[in-house]
């Protein structure tokens, strides 16, 4: 089987666009987020999803704001944008073809 990170491999900016379609979040919601829909496979690391924030930024596909945490503590956080949301509708229905497809090759589905 295939390591958490092979898995998640070159989806990172996808799964933290379709999470952020859902809601202004910050990073360590976003990455437990990611663990916990991982179902035990995948573990992702803080710097891949910070390097992924950092590039997404530069972007355009997200935007950054300071909110308050708990205590008082302040929290990044993380806002998709126009062009993020329609670069996450792009990924999402590539990735269906995809998957379509590779069902129909390995497991011999007919969708």
């Amino acid at each position: 089987m295939a390591h958490g990170g092979d898995i998640l491999r070159g989806h990172t900016e996808t799964i933290i666009l379709r999470i952020l379609s859902e809601g202004d979040s910050y990073g360590y919601e976003i990455s437990k987020s990611i663990i916990e829909g991982g179902e035990g496979v995948i573990d992702v690391k803080d710097a891949t999803i910070y390097t992924a924030f950092k590039r997404m930024e530069e972007d355009g596909l997200l935007e950054t704001y300071w909110g308050d945490g708990v205590g008082g503590a302040r929290r990044r956080y993380y806002r998709i944008t126009e062009k993020g949301k329609a670069l996450y509708a792009d990924k999402a229905e590539e990735w269906k073809k995809a998957s379509r497809i590779l069902d129909k090759l390995i497991l011999g589905e007919r969708k």
